[in-house]
């Protein structure tokens, strides 16, 4: 049982009924969902509890809460168990708000398009860089992050892994700490959502649903850095280039798409850099 929405929407709740006038209801489903109708994902409660109960007449509402919203366009209700006297049926209602984003596209290529913040910035005890990515290719650079010192701070796909890497150098071989990796099968064109905080001694990673912690090392300083995107000449750290989409990449609530855009109305491949703060 499938429905589509008008664009895309982040859905918070979602209730259901029986066929009007009948013995035909549902009494237990799986929720999939998608944006694009042809990769699917199935939508599991923090309790990890993957199934919904369903209805028990034709004619009751039974809504739940999603713990977690989910930005989709299409939806599937997979029936697990229904009415023995009646057949399928369904009544489906959806609740939330449509969803805009900013999306670029990356294939491998550069540009010359540059972002940076006002000079002179203060400099803060607490940095967050958000992003969402889907990619159907297993290994690359999504993201570089350029000390001042020449030091790199990246976040690489490796075999459907995204790990967080630390290099004293520009090089591939250039001395490296691995220091978290997270997440699996991150290849499969979904939309996954990443974000990176910098506390004064310690450093965040969150794939989806899990966070890892790590004390940052005391040769890895990152109060002054740039921010470098996949495809730039300028860093030789992996030799895979990152080939799939960024969307909402925010820095400290920069949107840095959308700034990156107001300079170029028809850019798909965009270098990002930033000094600060």
């Amino acid at each position: 049982m499938e429905s589509s929405l008008t664009g895309d929407s982040m859905i918070t709740a979602i209730a259901t009924q029986g066929r009007y006038g009948s013995s035909d209801w549902l009494t237990s489903y799986l929720l999939m969902f998608s944006d694009t109708g042809h990769n699917w994902k199935q939508y599991r409660q923090e309790d990890s509890l993957g199934s919904f109960p369903g209805n028990s007449n034709a004619d009751s509402v039974v809504q739940h809460q999603l713990q977690q919203p989910v930005i989709a366009r299409f939806l599937r209700l997979v029936p697990l168990d229904w009415n023995p006297s009646g057949r399928i049926g369904l009544r489906l209602e959806t609740y939330g708000c449509p969803y805009t984003s900013d999306v670029m596209s990356f294939d491998g290529s550069s540009s010359a398009l540059v972002y940076r913040p006002n000079p002179g910035s203060r400099e803060t005890s607490r940095d967050v860089l958000t992003l969402k990515f889907k990619t159907l290719t297993n290994s690359g650079m999504v993201l570089q992050v350029e000390e001042q010192e020449g030091h790199v701070l990246s976040l690489e796909l490796d075999k459907g892994k995204l790990l967080l890497v630390f290099r004293k150098g520009r090089t591939l071989s250039s001395q490296a700490k691995h220091l978290i990796s997270l997440g699996g099968l991150l290849d499969d064109q979904l939309w996954h959502y990443v974000k990176v905080e910098r506390h004064s001694s310690h450093l965040n990673l969150t794939v989806d649903k899990l966070t890892e912690r790590v004390q940052i090392p005391a040769d890895v300083q990152i109060n002054n850095y740039q921010i470098d995107d996949p495809t730039s000449q300028r860093l030789a750290i992996s030799t895979k280039n990152f080939h799939g989409c960024l969307e909402n990449l925010l820095y400290n609530n920069l949107n840095l798409i959308e700034l990156a855009k107001k300079k170029d109305h028809r850019p798909s491949i965009i270098n990002i850099r930033t000094r600060g703060p």
